[in-house]
């Protein structure tokens, strides 16, 4: 079962990035590894090498156990242009402080994902992709957690009203609220 659902979601990438103009021709990387500090430390040595986040994935793969998958393409136009930060935590307030500061220095919201944690917890990941060839841009985040999808219905239709957009949600075991339904928003700050 575990190798169907590891075999879908790369199916799924394929197709998605055929969608999105990838070309057949383009290399791919995967990176996987049962701790974010390494997977932020290897997705911007690809990057460097021209390669840019497409796709993340928690769960327990067949040889790896317990680790976050994600692909990379490369279609020989971004030239290293792209740096990375990864964020894991399970304390919901902790992440919105960090992801505001991220956004501060223009890392805009990529993916997210659920990462089970060698000792058994389990972390929201979330992926922040620069663009350092391009004009800073700033963001700002908001992480909405709940377990009732009433409450989150509500929440973000308050939310919204503050020129917020969707960015990710994910299902999690979080520190304080057990089960969470974890909602990411964000929108551009506008330079003064």
């Amino acid at each position: 079962m575990k190798k169907l659902v590891l075999s879908l979601a790369i199916s799924v990438c394929v197709l998605a990035f055929s969608a999105f103009g990838v070309s057949a021709q383009g290399q791919f990387k995967i990176v996987a590894t049962n701790k974010t500090s390494t997977a932020e430390k290897e997705m911007n040595q690809a990057a460097a090498a021209g390669f840019r986040f497409e796709g993340v994935s928690g769960g327990e793969t067949a040889f790896g156990g317990k680790e976050t998958v994600i692909v990379m393409s490369n279609d020989g136009n971004s030239g290293g242009r792209f740096q990375y930060k990864l964020l894991a935590t399970q304390r919901t307030s902790t992440m919105q402080k960090e992801l505001n500061e991220a956004g501060n220095n223009g890392f805009e919201y990529r993916g997210q994902t659920v990462f089970e944690t060698t000792f058994g917890g389990q972390e929201v990941v979330v992926i922040l992709e620069k663009d350092t060839q391009m004009i800073k841009r700033t963001f700002e985040y908001k992480l909405l957690a709940t377990s009732k999808t009433s409450t989150m219905q509500k929440e973000l239709n308050e939310v919204g009203g503050g020129n917020f957009v969707f960015a990710g949600i994910t299902t999690g075991q979080t520190a304080f609220g057990g089960k969470e339904l974890v909602v990411v928003l964000k929108r551009e700050v506008t330079q003064r």
